[in-house]
Formats: structure tokens, C-alpha cells, sequence
């Protein structure tokens, strides 16, 4: 890869609001200080970064206007939604450059549904699994399965579209919220009822060109609110990387039994895009699963993954954009990362906003880092914005450093009713 001194000056435009978009936007600026980033909406924390300045604009035909007029010469998108309304192929359709998947390839995340259709189609290794859009359908099936079984609306819920449910009643309940209720709108309108797993979840984010798949390193994600792994589902609680289940043997069956089926079947469905394919996987007593995919960097795995990412960023999608993504391989720090997500108490339901964030202009640790997901200004002072605050994210020689290292970096930030795990990174979790 070209090293920092040799690249020019880039113009770059990521789309999204969180901490994942914070994380790219210090990426492309550690890479190169003279890039200018613009992050639309971005949140208030990611200016503070020097060469980075927000932009509010979130409709697709304002995001192009500007993007054309700013002489941008790449855009990031981290927005699941744009992603699946086609925000590529407007782009594309432009001359203007894009890096993820088009309208067609996005529907591996907008709809779990299609999503384990193509796996199965393909020869994926998944979990066996029914789709309904019909209430009574549905219910006629639960008295088929075992539990307990897990149910997904197929559309975008950020995340929180999962149940795991223990027993019949619970599974009738989620039904009716989902098909009947509509508690997820129109994402809920078809479900899939999905046979439960047991095991460790990995993520595996992997940039693709249509006809290579390069993966970065493994993550692991905590998805519960609470600690050991119970609770509520969010959008992730923290992260550590690399993954230490992810053993040479158990990546060998990823890639056999779940990557390379999956690059079959995209270049059989001619989705010929450049951008990143994110496999979930679960990793069991009987082999290596794939649970879902997502189409875009993972929130909060690329805060956890890119800190230890050598390559410059630019470069890498610049590469893929051209399609010579078998030409390159991806170069990484030793030792790991730990992020833990600090959140509004009362997440990932009822919460309060708009409390004074302490230390976050100031905050400085060395090898640790701290990225804005819910965080906006008001006059000098920063402020809680979402249920998710801030991540922070510490390198360490190995796991046991990187958690000591974060958690020690979480004592100079502090907001009323912050929240947060206490047992990221400790394993059998």
C-alpha cells in the first residue's frame, strides 16, 4: 500500500450520524491530516477533529447535489437505509464515486428474508428457517419447532428487530407484535422464524469487489444491555478485536462453508458492487453459521477494528472501487482493542437526552480513543443526543491490556445516568 507522505489531498463524504462514522472520519484524517471530511450529519463529536466538518443533509438528491458541487472525491455510506433506497446507483449513475453495495446486493441486509433465501440457494451454512407474512401461518408453524427459537423482522430495525424466544407464549406474543402489532412498521410486515444456536457470535467485516472478498479482522460483539449477555438486544454495548474464538480451524470453515458460497452466489446474481460485506456468524460445537449479513462497516465493530488497521483507508477503497481488491492484502497491528459503548440509562428503551457530557473535548489517553455516536452541542458545552453516548475504544498488547486500558480511559468521561457494561471482553460471555 502507498504510505501517508505519497497521497494526495481527498475530498470525502461519509454518510451516517454515529460513532462508526466518527471512527472512518478519524481514520481517513490519521491517514492523511490534509484530507477534507465531511460527515452528513454526522454528530457533534466528530468535529472535533480539525479536517472535519458536518454537513446536515440526509435526503439522497441533496446528498448528490452536494457531493457533485463539493468536487468530493469519494463517498462512504454507513446509512443501512440509503443503502437500500439505491443511494449507490444515483451516484453511480453520476459519475460520482460510491464505495457500497448497489440497490440490489443491499437487500442481503434490507431483508433477512431474501438474506436466507440466497443462503440457502447458494449453499451457505445457516440455521434451518421459515419466512411469513401471514399471522396465522406463523403461528401454525410454532408447534413445529423447538425452543427456544429466535424471530426476525425482515426489514431494518437498527438492530433490535431479534427476539430470542424461550417458549410458546413468548413466540405467539412476538408474533403478534410483529404481524399484527406492527411494532416495527413495515420491517415487521414478514418475519423469520429461525432455529436457535448456541455458541460464540463473531463479525467478520470484509471489504468486496464483486469478485474477491477480502475480510478484516474478526470482532466480537455484546449485543445485550446487560452484563453476562443478559437483557434487552441494542445496537451493541461493546466490541472486542481480534475475536479469539476465531481460531485457524474455525476460520478455515468460514471461509469454506460461508465465504466462499456467499462470493458464488453474489457473482451468480451479477451484484457487482464495491464496498463491504459483513458476515454475523455464529461459531457452535458443529461447525460455523452465518446468522445474517450486513452491507456496510458494523457499528460498533469498525470502532474496535480500524485502530489497528495499518493500510491506508483511501487506498484500500480505491482499490476496490477498480476491482483489483486480489491484488492487495490488508496489514494489522499486533495486539487488540477493546471498545465499550457508555449509554444513557434507561436504553435501549425509555432514556433522557440533552445532559452535560464531562470530558470529552479534553479527553487524551494514550491508545485510547474516544468516538461520538449520540453527542450534540449546546453553546461551549457537548450533550447526550441518543442512547448510545460515546464509545471508547483502548489498544493493549493483548485482550486482558485493551480492557484494562479502556476501562481506565472511561474514568475521565462522565453524564448523568451513563451507562455501561462492566464485562466487555471477558470471555465465555
Amino acid at each position: 500500500m502507498q504510505t501517508v507522505n505519497q497521497n494526495p489531498a481527498r475530498r470525502i463524504l461519509i454518510i451516517g450520524k454515529g460513532g462508526r462514522e466518527h471512527a472512518l472520519a478519524w481514520k481517513f484524517s490519521q491517514d492523511n491530516p490534509a484530507n477534507i471530511i465531511y460527515v452528513a450529519e454526522g454528530n457533534a463529536g466528530c468535529e472535533l477533529i480539525p479536517n472535519v466538518t458536518n454537513v446536515k443533509l440526509t435526503e439522497i438528491d441533496d446528498l448528490v447535489e452536494f457531493a457533485s458541487e463539493n468536487k468530493i472525491d469519494l463517498t462512504v455510506v454507513g446509512s443501512e437505509e440509503l443503502l437500500v433506497k439505491g443511494i449507490v446507483d444515483k451516484f453511480e449513475a453520476l459519475g460520482l464515486k460510491i464505495f457500497g453495495p448497489d440497490q440490489k446486493a443491499a437487500m442481503l441486509e434490507g431483508s433477512k428474508a431474501f438474506a436466507k433465501d440466497f443462503m440457502t440457494k447458494y449453499g451457505v451454512r445457516t440455521a434451518k428457517y421459515q419466512n411469513f407474512t401471514d399471522y396465522g401461518a406463523a403461528l401454525k408453524y410454532l408447534e413445529e419447532v423447538s425452543y427456544p427459537v429466535v424471530i426476525k423482522a425482515s426489514g431494518l430495525a437498527a438492530g433490535k428487530g431479534v427476539v430470542i424466544a424461550q417458549d410458546a407464549n413468548e413466540a405467539e406474543a412476538t408474533l403478534a407484535d410483529m404481524l399484527l402489532g406492527m411494532v416495527f412498521g413495515e420491517s415487521g410486515s414478514e418475519v423469520v422464524i429461525e432455529e436457535f444456536l448456541e455458541g460464540v457470535e463473531a463479525s467478520i467485516l470484509s471489504f468486496c469487489d464483486g469478485q474477491t472478498i477480502l475480510p478484516m479482522i474478526s470482532a466480537k460483539d455484546h449485543k445485550k444491555i446487560g452484563e453476562g449477555e443478559t437483557g434487552l438486544n441494542t445496537g451493541g454495548m461493546g466490541v472486542i478485536a481480534p475475536n479469539p474464538y476465531m481460531t485457524d480451524k474455525v476460520y478455515a470453515e468460514f471461509t469454506r462453508d460461508i465465504l466462499e458460497p456467499t462470493l458464488n452466489g453474489i457473482k451468480a446474481e451479477q451484484m457487482n458492487f464495491a464496498g463491504v460485506i459483513f458476515f454475523g456468524v455464529m461459531v457452535t460445537k458443529n461447525g460455523v453459521y452465518l446468522l445474517e449479513y450486513n452491507m456496510r462497516m458494523g457499528d460498533p465493530e469498525t470502532q474496535a477494528v480500524l485502530p489497528l488497521l495499518q493500510d491506508d483507508l483511501y487506498s484500500i477503497i480505491d482499490t476496490t472501487i477498480a476491482r483489483r481488491l486480489n491484488s492487495i492484502q490488508l496489514n494489522w497491528e499486533d495486539g487488540a482493542t477493546c471498545c465499550v459503548v457508555l449509554a444513557s440509562g434507561g436504553y435501549p428503551e425509555k432514556y433522557h437526552n440533552g445532559h452535560v457530557i464531562n470530558g470529552l473535548a479534553e479527553f487524551k489517553c494514550e491508545g485510547s480513543y474516544v468516538f461520538a455516536a449520540g453527542v450534540d452541542r449546546k453553546d461551549s458545552s457537548y450533550i447526550t443526543a441518543g442512547g448510545r453516548v460515546l464509545n471508547v475504544v483502548a489498544k493493549g498488547i493483548d485482550l486482558g491490556a485493551a480492557r484494562e486500558n479502556a476501562y481506565v480511559a472511561i474514568n475521565q468521561l462522565d453524564f448523568k445516568d451513563m451507562y455501561f457494561r462492566k464485562d466487555i471482553g471477558q470471555l465465555n460471555r
